[in-house]
């Protein structure tokens, strides 16, 4: 959910007592004060007698006293609460068996006896849609079309509310996206986030009765009158848990959602099989896109499935201080109400309310963007719906996630494919790119990719004039959409939420800096991974990017370093155990053949770069009396120096960053020593000094078959 403007609910906000003269119930609100409040969904406090029975991993352990954010201190016995855990999720699953799931084959049987319930939704949606697009049409044709843009983008907004949550969906999707839509269409169809029509309080509280099978007054000691928030599937109260003091924010299903979203997915599923047989320029399955997109939605409408996916989320993303996640109180929790900490933030895409609580937006989208890669490609399990709604900064500028209801995974082939994907579009080698397809799912293993390496080319040769880094992550995405089209590729339905997650972080980073890109933000953590991670195919990338044609490129290995330690995780000691363990085992011959022949190289840039540093040092008068007048010996020409000394700044400048690591000590040298005692790396060593005293000699023998040639040694 998102920040909106609320009104503080009183203690006394909601309660019931008895009349009387009739000796039944009633419900009696209070008037909010008029003072608006900035909130959202968490507001981080402990519970002052034991803890609630919920996933609660920060809580103090050994049954020691913490003092919370509300100055009430909690009584938290860790044995038993965990305990206390997995009952309380086992009850809540018990409350939400009956939970509905996707199913075509159901949809079609239920619709197809009522068509004219299909045909009505049709034209509803038809005459919507159909009389917006009317009027764009002939605002071009009068040349209106800046005059009456906020006009429009109400009616779209409105449009959207209108045909109900499968489009406020698609409009939530729009609002993060200032390169596809004018600023008064984002500014309008933000408001879908947290602005829709709310359904009774009556019908609200009913239902957390029923699920929950208690009644309000013995649950909470005060609720929100009215929702606070209003997302396409439920709306979202405040409330204070009665047995411990604590804020949470309750969320209730909308009745008849169900309904609703049913009959949306069988008309789309239907226009899918359309697609499909009749429109040739889409290759993908859209039926099989439009069935896991209604899965996902689906699942959205179980809450303790929710529930359960923020939990896994917050165990392995929020050990980061700068992420953020809610814990779930599961005996408040059933399969249309979710009972979670409440959070105070403000959304993504409020710049200037972020940048007067002293923050900076970049900052936090760097954060979500350092996140989403680890969800995509270091354990796989990803935030599937970030729009702005869902990623609040908070005051302490942490970034928060919520709502989990949309999750997906990525493929473990998959994540090392999409690495391997980035450094051969690196090494403009669009043979590997063409068959990083097959691992990522694109193709199948008996498609030809040859006619499609030309597409690449073609596209990408111009695409990388400038730096990776520079790219606009949405240049890439269309310019590989157009390859996507011409060939025989099925894109997987996680690639096309994988695609949204980032171009939805991309479009909340253009509101506060119009060049930013998503690529340059992200190689740091590419770079990480590629020095540091031991998995055999991000080390064979890493070999393709370090060496061409038997030469090792040093500038990409400082690049490399100087990206990498950009990442704050990385660790240089890591970096080197890899390496090692690769260049030193029983596969590493060819590999060793290079680094032996580039060690060599090195060897001799040092020795000569010395010589030549220490001659240079050498008063002038005196230089007369070297041998050659330049103190090398051997005849060597100006750009041969010149290239030397260049590697030598190199590997130098290497080194140095090495040392520079933040997390630098002396062990990093203990992987070498470790090394170094095994037989291989002894043999290893004996062929690197073997070839330097061969190379040395070979320039000594030069020296007595050549004539004598006077060469200056460049001045440094």
């Amino acid at each position: 959910m998102s920040t909106i403007t609320v009104h503080p609910p009183s203690p006394s906000l909601f309660y019931r007592n008895k009349t009387p003269s009739t000796g039944t119930k009633c419900r009696t609100r209070f008037r909010p004060k008029p003072k608006p409040l900035r909130a959202a969904l968490v507001e981080e406090t402990r519970p002052r007698a034991l803890a609630p029975v919920r996933d609660n991993r920060n809580s103090t352990s050994n049954g020691a006293v913490s003092e919370t954010n509300t100055g009430v201190a909690s009584i938290v016995p860790s044995s038993r609460n965990r305990a206390d855990d997995i009952q309380a999720e086992s009850k809540a699953l018990a409350r939400a068996v009956n939970a509905s799931v996707y199913s075509p084959e159901l949809l079609k049987y239920k619709y197809a006896s009522r068509p004219f319930k299909v045909i009505r939704r049709t034209l509803q949606i038809l005459v919507g849609l159909g009389s917006f697009g009317v009027k764009l049409w002939l605002d071009q044709l009068q040349g209106q079309l800046e005059q009456n843009r906020r006009s429009r983008a109400i009616e779209l907004r409105e449009t959207f509310t209108r045909l109900g949550p499968t489009f406020v969906k698609i409009g939530q999707g729009l609002s993060t996206r200032p390169d596809l839509c004018p600023p008064e269409f984002l500014e309008e169809l933000s408001e879908l986030q947290d602005a829709l029509p709310t359904f009774p309080d009556a019908e609200a509280f009913a239902c957390i009765e029923k699920e929950l099978g208690l009644s309000l007054d013995s649950i909470y000691s005060s609720i929100s009158s009215t929702p606070i928030a209003a997302a396409s599937l439920g709306q979202v109260y405040k409330a204070q848990l009665k047995y411990s003091g604590q804020f949470v924010a309750v969320k209730v299903q909308r009745p008849g959602i169900e309904e609703a979203i049913g009959l949306d997915f069988y008309l789309i599923r239907g226009l899918g099989f359309l697609i499909n047989k009749y429109v040739d320029i889409i290759s993908s399955d859209v039926v099989a896109l439009v069935d896991e997109f209604a899965r996902r939605v689906y699942q959205e409408l179980n809450y303790v499935q929710e529930g359960q996916n923020a939990r896994r989320f917050k165990k392995l993303y929020a050990d980061k201080e700068d992420v953020l996640v809610p814990d779930i109180f599961w005996d408040y929790t059933s399969g249309k109400v979710l009972t979670m900490e409440w959070v105070n933030g403000v959304k993504l895409n409020e710049q200037a309310i972020i940048e007067g609580q002293g923050l900076k937006v970049l900052d936090l989208v760097n954060t979500g963007i350092q996140c989403s890669l680890r969800q995509l490609l270091e354990y796989g399990y990803f935030h599937a719906d970030p729009h702005p709604g869902n990623l609040l900064a908070t005051p302490e500028g942490k970034l928060a996630f919520l709502d989990f209801g949309m999750m997906s995974e990525t493929p473990e082939e998959a994540r090392f494919a999409i690495i391997g994907h980035v450094v051969h579009m690196v090494n403009r080698d669009y043979e590997a790119m063409a068959r990083d397809y097959y691992a990522l799912d694109f193709l199948s293993p008996d498609v030809d990719v040859t006619p499609i390496v030309p597409a690449l080319r073609n596209f990408f040769d111009d695409a990388l004039n400038s730096t990776v880094s520079e790219l606009n992550f949405k240049t890439i995405v269309d310019g590989l959409g157009a390859v996507l089209y011409e060939y025989p590729f099925n894109v997987p339905a996680y690639y096309a939420l994988i695609l949204r997650s980032l171009t939805v972080l991309e479009g909340l980073a253009l509101y506060a800096d119009p060049n930013f890109k998503v690529l340059a933000a992200s190689y740091p953590y590419f770079a990480k991974r590629l020095l540091t991670d031991p998995n055999p195919y991000l080390r064979d990338a890493l070999i393709e990017l370090l060496f061409k044609d038997g030469k090792f490129r040093w500038n990409r290995l400082e690049n490399l370093l100087v990206q990498g330690k950009m990442d704050r995780d990385f660790s240089a000691k890591e970096a080197l155990q890899p390496v090692l363990k690769l260049l030193l085992g029983s596969e590493g011959e060819e590999l060793r053949a290079l680094v032996i022949k580039e060690a060599i190289r090195v060897s001799e840039a040092i020795t000569i770069g010395t010589i030549i540093d220490t001659y240079n040092s050498v008063p002038p008068p005196l230089r007369s009396f070297l041998p050659n007048g330049n103190g090398i010996g051997t005849p060597m020409t100006d750009a041969e120096i010149e290239g030397m000394m260049e590697l030598r700044a190199q590997v130098l400048r290497i080194w140095g960053l090495l040392r520079s690591s933040d997390n630098i000590d002396p062990t990093i040298l203990q992987p070498i020593l470790q090394v170094l005692q095994e037989p291989e790396a002894r043999s290893l060593g004996g062929r690197v000094f073997g070839g330097i005293t061969q190379r040395l000699a070979a320039r000594m023998l030069q020296q007595v078959l050549r004539s004598p040639t006077t060469v200056r040694a460049p001045s440094v």
